[in-house]
């Protein structure tokens, strides 16, 4: 028998036995190994919720940093001039963690999953009508404790600021949570 061919059957027995196993203390092997295999995704999915907070608390952060750099220009995604609309900036921000997402208030409401209003989390999606009663025209930010970040005009207002979003609610539509 050549070593090639007496580690494929080594290899196949082992699978084998990893399937079939059923005599006395292989089924305790077995339990080990479902309980090890079980305790390993369970750490990977916390290891992936603890990674997407990691990026929504990122977000907030790098949103945060822009305050007073950012100036709204409405249609406009200029990265080197730092102008935005408000879904050009939430896309620009999302992009810093690596969580893609499309130009529009419209495009950003079809992305990811929806989120109840009473169940929004850090750095889910809050979709406003500021313009048209009911239609989706404005994006912002969730960052906790009923505020959220933007990018806006108004009044004196030019770029990036912190609102209540109990202010906004006779406008609120909908949240998306993505990434």
């Amino acid at each position: 028998m050549t070593n090639k061919s007496h580690i494929k059957k080594i290899i196949v027995g082992a699978t084998c036995f990893i399937i079939i196993a059923t005599g006395s203390g292989i089924a305790g092997q077995q339990t080990s190994y479902a309980a090890t295999t079980s305790a390993v995704t369970q750490n990977s999915v916390a290891t992936a919720s603890a990674t997407s907070a990691q990026k929504k608390d990122a977000v907030i952060a790098f949103s945060k940093k822009l305050m007073g750099k950012v100036k709204y220009k409405f249609g406009v995604n200029n990265t080197k001039k730092l102008w935005f609309d408000c879904s050009s900036f939430t896309k620009y921000v999302f992009a810093s963690q690596g969580i893609s997402l499309k130009w529009g208030s419209v495009a950003q409401s079809k992305q990811g999953v929806y989120v109840a209003k009473k169940n929004l989390q850090k750095g889910d999606l809050v979709f406003f009508s500021v313009s048209t009663p009911g239609k989706i025209n404005h994006v912002g930010i969730y960052i906790g404790n009923g505020q959220f970040i933007q990018n806006t005009i108004g009044g004196s207002v030019n770029g990036v600021i912190i609102s209540d979003l109990s202010k906004y609610s006779s406008r609120y539509i909908t949240a998306r949570r993505v990434g």
